[in-house]
């Protein structure tokens, strides 16, 4: 498992059907990259995250055959980062926020 803050959500009409209905977040971890996770949990932009990936993100989503590698495990309410620049929000949400 690792930790990302989510930044946006995508919106898909057209997709595979081994996604379903479910909802797609875009995350970023601390160092920019970004990622594309299926949201069991309702997280909203802003929200720093926990992920599961490979056949474990396919576990998560309570459906073993949703197609995904990435899901979104739970919303973290609190957390201690080691590094503390690294747990402040992006530039764009700070942007976003202005």
């Amino acid at each position: 498992m690792e930790i990302r803050q989510v930044i946006g959500s995508l919106v898909c009409t057209h997709r595979v059907n081994g996604l379903g209905h479910w909802d797609l977040r875009l995350l970023q971890d601390t160092k920019g990259k970004q990622y594309v996770a299926t949201d069991p949990v309702d997280a909203r932009p802003g929200d720093w995250v926990f992920v599961v990936s490979g056949s474990a993100a396919r576990y998560a989503m309570g459906d073993a055959g949703i197609l995904t590698d990435l899901t979104i495990g739970g919303i973290i309410d609190h957390w201690e980062a080691q590094d503390e620049a690294a747990a402040r929000p992006t530039a764009a949400l700070a942007a976003k926020a202005a």
